[in-house]
Protein backbone atom coordinates (compact mmCIF):
# COMPACT_ATOMS: atom_id res chain seq x y z
CA UNK A 1 0.00 0.00 0.00
CA UNK A 2 1.46 3.37 -1.03
CA UNK A 3 1.92 6.00 1.64
CA UNK A 4 -0.88 8.58 1.73
CA UNK A 5 -0.58 12.27 2.67
CA UNK A 6 -3.05 14.29 4.72
CA UNK A 7 -5.05 15.06 1.56
CA UNK A 8 -5.44 11.39 0.75
CA UNK A 9 -2.95 11.46 -2.14
CA UNK A 10 -0.31 8.80 -2.76
CA UNK A 11 3.29 9.92 -2.36
CA UNK A 12 6.33 9.16 -4.52
CA UNK A 13 9.78 8.78 -2.90
CA UNK A 14 10.38 12.51 -3.57
CA UNK A 15 7.38 13.77 -1.59
CA UNK A 16 9.36 15.16 1.36
CA UNK A 17 11.93 16.62 -1.05
CA UNK A 18 9.13 18.55 -2.77
CA UNK A 19 8.03 19.99 0.55
CA UNK A 20 11.56 21.05 1.49
CA UNK A 21 11.98 22.81 -1.87
CA UNK A 22 8.52 24.44 -1.97
CA UNK A 23 7.50 22.52 -5.10
CA UNK A 24 3.76 22.89 -5.66
CA UNK A 25 1.97 19.56 -6.01
CA UNK A 26 -1.34 18.65 -7.59
CA UNK A 27 -3.68 15.67 -7.65
CA UNK A 28 -2.73 13.53 -10.65
CA UNK A 29 -4.79 10.35 -10.67
CA UNK A 30 -4.63 10.18 -6.89
CA UNK A 31 -0.91 10.99 -6.68
CA UNK A 32 0.74 14.16 -5.34
CA UNK A 33 2.93 15.28 -8.25
CA UNK A 34 4.29 18.54 -9.69
CA UNK A 35 2.85 20.01 -12.88
CA UNK A 36 6.01 22.12 -13.12
CA UNK A 37 9.08 23.03 -11.11
CA UNK A 38 9.81 26.35 -12.83
CA UNK A 39 8.08 27.01 -16.16
CA UNK A 40 6.70 24.36 -18.51
CA UNK A 41 8.33 26.08 -21.50
CA UNK A 42 11.79 26.02 -19.86
CA UNK A 43 11.45 22.39 -18.83
CA UNK A 44 10.21 21.38 -22.28
CA UNK A 45 13.11 23.13 -24.01
CA UNK A 46 15.61 21.58 -21.61
CA UNK A 47 14.54 18.10 -22.74
CA UNK A 48 14.55 19.01 -26.43
CA UNK A 49 17.97 20.71 -26.28
CA UNK A 50 19.77 19.37 -23.20
CA UNK A 51 18.39 16.97 -20.58
CA UNK A 52 15.46 16.73 -18.19
CA UNK A 53 14.64 14.69 -15.10
CA UNK A 54 11.15 13.31 -14.36
CA UNK A 55 9.73 11.66 -11.25
CA UNK A 56 7.55 8.89 -12.69
CA UNK A 57 7.36 6.71 -9.59
CA UNK A 58 3.56 6.87 -9.80
CA UNK A 59 3.70 4.36 -12.66
CA UNK A 60 2.90 0.80 -11.63
CA UNK A 61 4.99 -2.36 -11.70
CA UNK A 62 3.44 -5.82 -12.00
CA UNK A 63 5.72 -8.86 -11.98
CA UNK A 64 4.72 -12.14 -13.63
CA UNK A 65 6.88 -15.19 -12.97
CA UNK A 66 6.83 -18.90 -13.68
CA UNK A 67 7.52 -21.50 -16.31
CA UNK A 68 4.59 -20.33 -18.43
CA UNK A 69 5.14 -16.57 -18.00
CA UNK A 70 5.60 -15.79 -21.69
CA UNK A 71 2.62 -17.90 -22.79
CA UNK A 72 0.42 -16.32 -20.14
CA UNK A 73 1.43 -12.78 -21.09
CA UNK A 74 0.99 -13.52 -24.77
CA UNK A 75 -2.57 -14.67 -24.14
CA UNK A 76 -3.52 -11.22 -22.76
CA UNK A 77 -1.77 -8.67 -24.99
CA UNK A 78 -2.30 -7.47 -28.57
CA UNK A 79 1.39 -7.62 -29.49
CA UNK A 80 3.50 -10.80 -29.65
CA UNK A 81 5.66 -11.46 -26.59
CA UNK A 82 7.43 -14.34 -28.34
CA UNK A 83 9.14 -11.87 -30.69
CA UNK A 84 11.45 -10.33 -28.09
CA UNK A 85 14.48 -11.69 -26.27
CA UNK A 86 15.38 -11.37 -22.64
CA UNK A 87 16.69 -7.91 -21.68
CA UNK A 88 14.28 -6.48 -24.27
CA UNK A 89 11.07 -4.48 -23.81
CA UNK A 90 7.91 -4.20 -25.90
CA UNK A 91 5.06 -1.72 -26.18
CA UNK A 92 1.59 -3.23 -26.35
CA UNK A 93 -2.08 -2.71 -25.67
CA UNK A 94 -4.19 -4.78 -23.33
CA UNK A 95 -7.80 -5.03 -24.52
CA UNK A 96 -11.12 -6.30 -23.22
CA UNK A 97 -13.35 -8.74 -25.12
CA UNK A 98 -14.93 -5.87 -27.09
CA UNK A 99 -11.49 -4.64 -28.21
CA UNK A 100 -11.56 -1.57 -25.95
CA UNK A 101 -8.20 -0.49 -24.56
CA UNK A 102 -7.71 -1.40 -20.90
CA UNK A 103 -4.22 0.11 -21.00
CA UNK A 104 -1.19 0.74 -23.18
CA UNK A 105 1.93 -0.56 -21.47
CA UNK A 106 5.58 -1.37 -21.80
CA UNK A 107 6.67 -4.74 -20.47
CA UNK A 108 10.20 -6.06 -20.05
CA UNK A 109 11.38 -9.65 -20.39
CA UNK A 110 13.95 -10.30 -17.65
CA UNK A 111 14.01 -13.98 -18.57
CA UNK A 112 11.70 -16.61 -20.04
CA UNK A 113 10.21 -16.92 -16.55
CA UNK A 114 10.07 -13.29 -15.41
CA UNK A 115 8.27 -10.37 -17.04
CA UNK A 116 7.71 -6.90 -15.57
CA UNK A 117 4.82 -4.72 -16.73
CA UNK A 118 4.73 -0.96 -16.24
CA UNK A 119 1.06 0.05 -16.48
CA UNK A 120 -0.19 3.62 -16.27
CA UNK A 121 -0.65 4.71 -12.68
CA UNK A 122 -4.44 4.96 -12.75
CA UNK A 123 -4.70 1.54 -14.42
CA UNK A 124 -2.36 -0.48 -12.21
CA UNK A 125 -5.05 -2.00 -9.98
CA UNK A 126 -7.31 -2.68 -12.98
CA UNK A 127 -4.56 -4.46 -14.92
CA UNK A 128 -3.43 -6.43 -11.87
CA UNK A 129 -6.95 -7.76 -11.32
CA UNK A 130 -7.33 -8.47 -15.06
CA UNK A 131 -4.23 -10.64 -14.93
CA UNK A 132 -5.37 -12.42 -11.76
CA UNK A 133 -8.81 -13.01 -13.25
CA UNK A 134 -7.23 -14.81 -16.22
CA UNK A 135 -4.86 -16.89 -14.09
CA UNK A 136 -7.54 -19.41 -13.15
CA UNK A 137 -5.19 -22.38 -13.49
CA UNK A 138 -2.50 -20.68 -11.39
CA UNK A 139 0.05 -21.13 -14.16
CA UNK A 140 2.01 -18.06 -13.08
CA UNK A 141 2.65 -15.93 -10.01
CA UNK A 142 1.34 -12.35 -10.30
CA UNK A 143 2.57 -9.63 -7.94
CA UNK A 144 1.82 -5.92 -7.76
CA UNK A 145 5.30 -4.72 -6.74
CA UNK A 146 4.70 -1.01 -7.38
CA UNK A 147 5.56 -0.11 -3.76
CA UNK A 148 9.02 -1.64 -4.15
CA UNK A 149 10.13 0.60 -7.01
CA UNK A 150 11.19 4.15 -7.56
CA UNK A 151 11.22 5.28 -11.19
CA UNK A 152 13.09 8.18 -12.80
CA UNK A 153 13.03 9.22 -16.46
CA UNK A 154 16.19 10.93 -17.74
CA UNK A 155 15.42 12.35 -21.17
CA UNK A 156 17.16 14.53 -23.76
CA UNK A 157 20.20 14.71 -26.07
CA UNK A 158 22.61 14.82 -23.12
CA UNK A 159 21.01 11.90 -21.23
CA UNK A 160 23.77 9.46 -22.17
CA UNK A 161 26.53 11.82 -21.04
CA UNK A 162 24.84 12.56 -17.72
CA UNK A 163 24.00 8.96 -16.83
CA UNK A 164 27.48 7.76 -17.80
CA UNK A 165 28.93 9.95 -15.05
CA UNK A 166 27.22 7.78 -12.42
CA UNK A 167 27.74 4.23 -13.69
CA UNK A 168 30.37 1.91 -15.12
CA UNK A 169 27.72 0.41 -17.41
CA UNK A 170 28.22 1.37 -21.06
CA UNK A 171 24.87 3.12 -21.35
CA UNK A 172 25.47 4.23 -24.96
CA UNK A 173 25.46 0.55 -25.98
CA UNK A 174 21.91 0.00 -24.72
CA UNK A 175 19.65 0.10 -27.77
CA UNK A 176 16.11 1.52 -27.75
CA UNK A 177 13.68 -0.84 -26.01
CA UNK A 178 16.48 -2.84 -24.41
CA UNK A 179 17.56 -2.74 -20.79
CA UNK A 180 20.21 -3.92 -18.35
CA UNK A 181 19.13 -5.18 -14.95
CA UNK A 182 21.08 -5.25 -11.65
CA UNK A 183 23.33 -2.33 -12.52
CA UNK A 184 25.00 0.11 -10.12
CA UNK A 185 24.09 3.80 -10.50
CA UNK A 186 25.38 6.51 -8.14
CA UNK A 187 26.57 3.76 -5.80
CA UNK A 188 23.11 2.18 -5.65
CA UNK A 189 22.79 -1.52 -6.48
CA UNK A 190 19.95 -3.29 -8.32
CA UNK A 191 19.05 -0.51 -10.76
CA UNK A 192 17.51 -1.44 -14.10
CA UNK A 193 18.61 0.92 -16.87
CA UNK A 194 15.99 0.90 -19.63
CA UNK A 195 16.38 2.72 -22.96
CA UNK A 196 12.77 3.89 -23.01
CA UNK A 197 10.87 7.15 -22.56
CA UNK A 198 7.86 9.27 -23.42
CA UNK A 199 9.38 12.38 -24.97
CA UNK A 200 10.63 11.53 -28.46
CA UNK A 201 14.23 12.09 -27.32
CA UNK A 202 17.16 9.88 -26.38
CA UNK A 203 16.51 8.78 -22.85
CA UNK A 204 16.42 6.23 -20.08
CA UNK A 205 14.03 5.07 -17.41
CA UNK A 206 15.73 3.96 -14.21
CA UNK A 207 13.98 1.43 -11.99
CA UNK A 208 15.49 1.42 -8.52
CA UNK A 209 14.59 0.38 -4.96
CA UNK A 210 11.95 2.81 -3.64
CA UNK A 211 14.17 4.03 -0.81
CA UNK A 212 17.01 4.98 -3.15
CA UNK A 213 15.19 7.25 -5.62
CA UNK A 214 15.95 10.51 -3.79
CA UNK A 215 19.66 9.71 -3.59
CA UNK A 216 19.90 8.97 -7.33
CA UNK A 217 17.75 12.03 -8.16
CA UNK A 218 20.14 14.35 -6.30
CA UNK A 219 23.21 12.77 -7.89
CA UNK A 220 21.73 13.16 -11.39
CA UNK A 221 20.98 16.82 -10.70
CA UNK A 222 24.53 17.41 -9.54
CA UNK A 223 26.38 15.70 -12.39
CA UNK A 224 23.86 17.03 -14.90
CA UNK A 225 24.33 20.68 -14.00
CA UNK A 226 27.08 21.31 -16.60
CA UNK A 227 24.75 19.76 -19.22
CA UNK A 228 21.83 22.08 -18.48
CA UNK A 229 19.70 19.54 -16.62
CA UNK A 230 16.30 20.61 -15.31
CA UNK A 231 13.70 18.95 -13.13
CA UNK A 232 10.56 18.50 -15.23
CA UNK A 233 6.92 18.07 -14.27
CA UNK A 234 3.78 16.63 -15.79
CA UNK A 235 3.14 19.73 -17.91
CA UNK A 236 6.32 19.33 -19.95
CA UNK A 237 5.80 15.57 -20.10
CA UNK A 238 2.50 16.18 -21.87
CA UNK A 239 3.74 18.75 -24.38
CA UNK A 240 6.77 16.59 -25.17
CA UNK A 241 4.78 13.41 -25.78
CA UNK A 242 2.27 15.30 -27.93
CA UNK A 243 4.99 16.71 -30.19
CA UNK A 244 6.38 13.17 -30.45
CA UNK A 245 2.97 11.84 -31.58
CA UNK A 246 2.61 9.55 -28.56
CA UNK A 247 -0.82 8.52 -27.26
CA UNK A 248 -2.04 9.23 -23.73
CA UNK A 249 -4.37 6.81 -21.99
CA UNK A 250 -7.59 8.51 -20.96
CA UNK A 251 -7.34 10.91 -23.89
CA UNK A 252 -6.36 9.10 -27.07
CA UNK A 253 -7.00 5.58 -25.79
CA UNK A 254 -9.68 4.21 -23.48
CA UNK A 255 -12.12 1.37 -23.10
CA UNK A 256 -14.24 3.15 -25.72
CA UNK A 257 -11.27 3.83 -28.05
CA UNK A 258 -9.59 0.68 -29.28
CA UNK A 259 -5.87 0.62 -30.18
CA UNK A 260 -6.56 0.50 -33.93
CA UNK A 261 -8.55 3.72 -33.92
CA UNK A 262 -6.44 5.27 -31.14
CA UNK A 263 -3.30 5.39 -33.28
CA UNK A 264 -1.31 2.42 -31.96
CA UNK A 265 -2.42 -0.18 -34.49
CA UNK A 266 1.22 -1.23 -34.91
CA UNK A 267 0.92 -2.98 -31.53
CA UNK A 268 -2.06 -5.06 -32.68
CA UNK A 269 -1.34 -8.48 -34.16
CA UNK A 270 -4.36 -10.22 -35.67
CA UNK A 271 -5.01 -13.10 -38.07
CA UNK A 272 -1.94 -15.16 -38.90
CA UNK A 273 0.35 -12.43 -37.53
CA UNK A 274 -0.38 -13.90 -34.12
CA UNK A 275 -1.97 -17.30 -33.88
CA UNK A 276 -2.46 -17.16 -30.12
CA UNK A 277 -5.83 -15.83 -29.07
CA UNK A 278 -6.29 -12.94 -26.61
CA UNK A 279 -9.29 -10.99 -25.29
CA UNK A 280 -10.49 -8.64 -28.01
CA UNK A 281 -8.72 -10.32 -30.93
CA UNK A 282 -11.94 -11.34 -32.67
CA UNK A 283 -13.48 -7.91 -32.08
CA UNK A 284 -10.39 -6.13 -33.42
CA UNK A 285 -10.34 -8.36 -36.52
CA UNK A 286 -13.98 -7.45 -37.14
CA UNK A 287 -13.14 -3.78 -36.68
CA UNK A 288 -10.30 -4.02 -39.20
CA UNK A 289 -12.75 -5.43 -41.75
CA UNK A 290 -15.18 -2.52 -41.40
CA UNK A 291 -15.36 -0.19 -44.37
CA UNK A 292 -15.72 3.00 -42.36
CA UNK A 293 -14.10 3.38 -38.97
CA UNK A 294 -12.64 6.03 -36.72
CA UNK A 295 -9.04 7.08 -37.16
CA UNK A 296 -6.58 9.10 -35.09
CA UNK A 297 -4.83 11.93 -36.93
CA UNK A 298 -2.71 14.92 -36.11
CA UNK A 299 -3.87 18.47 -36.70
CA UNK A 300 -2.41 21.95 -36.84
CA UNK A 301 -4.60 24.90 -35.96
CA UNK A 302 -4.57 27.70 -38.53
CA UNK A 303 -6.53 30.17 -36.41
CA UNK A 304 -6.12 31.47 -32.86
CA UNK A 305 -6.65 29.35 -29.78
CA UNK A 306 -5.71 25.99 -28.34
CA UNK A 307 -7.84 22.94 -29.04
CA UNK A 308 -8.45 20.72 -26.02
CA UNK A 309 -9.79 17.21 -25.41
CA UNK A 310 -13.48 16.87 -26.20
CA UNK A 311 -13.78 19.81 -28.58
CA UNK A 312 -15.87 19.03 -31.65
CA UNK A 313 -14.39 18.65 -35.14
CA UNK A 314 -16.50 19.54 -38.18
CA UNK A 315 -16.39 20.15 -41.92
CA UNK A 316 -16.85 23.62 -43.38
CA UNK A 317 -20.58 23.03 -43.77
CA UNK A 318 -20.89 22.21 -40.08
CA UNK A 319 -21.10 18.42 -40.43
CA UNK A 320 -19.63 16.94 -37.24
CA UNK A 321 -16.97 14.31 -37.99
CA UNK A 322 -15.22 13.69 -34.67
CA UNK A 323 -13.51 15.31 -31.73
CA UNK A 324 -10.16 16.39 -30.32
CA UNK A 325 -8.52 13.80 -28.04
CA UNK A 326 -5.35 15.79 -27.17
CA UNK A 327 -4.20 19.33 -27.87
CA UNK A 328 -1.62 21.89 -26.78
CA UNK A 329 0.46 24.87 -27.88
CA UNK A 330 3.69 23.31 -29.10
CA UNK A 331 6.70 25.01 -27.44
CA UNK A 332 9.05 23.69 -30.12
CA UNK A 333 7.04 24.78 -33.14
CA UNK A 334 5.12 27.70 -31.61
CA UNK A 335 1.91 26.31 -33.03
CA UNK A 336 -1.31 24.77 -31.69
CA UNK A 337 -1.26 21.05 -32.47
CA UNK A 338 -2.96 17.89 -31.32
CA UNK A 339 -4.76 14.66 -32.15
CA UNK A 340 -8.29 14.15 -33.42
CA UNK A 341 -10.45 11.05 -33.71
CA UNK A 342 -12.51 11.27 -36.90
CA UNK A 343 -14.41 9.02 -39.29
CA UNK A 344 -11.86 7.54 -41.71
CA UNK A 345 -13.67 8.90 -44.76
CA UNK A 346 -12.75 12.39 -43.52
CA UNK A 347 -9.21 11.57 -42.36
CA UNK A 348 -7.32 12.45 -45.56
CA UNK A 349 -4.05 14.25 -44.89
CA UNK A 350 -4.13 17.90 -45.87
CA UNK A 351 -7.90 18.19 -45.45
CA UNK A 352 -9.32 21.35 -43.92
CA UNK A 353 -11.35 20.91 -40.77
CA UNK A 354 -12.88 23.23 -38.20
CA UNK A 355 -12.58 22.88 -34.42
CA UNK A 356 -15.09 24.47 -32.10
CA UNK A 357 -13.17 26.61 -29.59
CA UNK A 358 -15.24 28.87 -27.34
CA UNK A 359 -18.18 28.86 -29.72
CA UNK A 360 -15.97 29.74 -32.70
CA UNK A 361 -15.17 27.36 -35.57
CA UNK A 362 -11.40 27.68 -35.95
CA UNK A 363 -9.78 26.34 -39.14
CA UNK A 364 -7.19 23.55 -38.94
CA UNK A 365 -5.55 21.05 -41.26
CA UNK A 366 -5.15 17.29 -40.85
CA UNK A 367 -1.49 16.19 -40.71
CA UNK A 368 0.68 13.24 -39.74
CA UNK A 369 1.84 13.10 -36.12
CA UNK A 370 5.42 13.49 -37.32
CA UNK A 371 6.36 16.97 -36.11
CA UNK A 372 9.72 15.93 -34.68
CA UNK A 373 10.68 13.97 -37.80
CA UNK A 374 9.89 16.99 -39.94
CA UNK A 375 12.25 19.07 -37.82
CA UNK A 376 15.08 16.66 -38.57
Amino acid sequence: MSKINESGLKMTPLYDYYGENNVKLTDFGGWALPIQYTKILEEHQAVRNHVGLFDVAHMGEIRITGKYAVDFVNSLITNDATKIKYNQSMYTAITNEEGGTLDDVIFSKYSEEEILFTPNAANTEKIYHWFVQHNEDQLVKIEDVSDQYGLIALQGPEAINVLQKLTDTDVASIRPFYFKAKQKVAGIENVTISRTGYTGEIGFELYMPFKDQLSIWKELLQVGEPYGIKECGLGARDTLRLEAGLALYGNDLSESINPLEGGIGFTVKTGNKKTQDYPGKTALEAYQAKENKRQSRGFELKGKGIARQGMKVALKDGTEIGEVTSGTKSPTFDQSIGFILVDSQYAKLGSEIFIEIRNKHVPAVIVKKDWLKREE
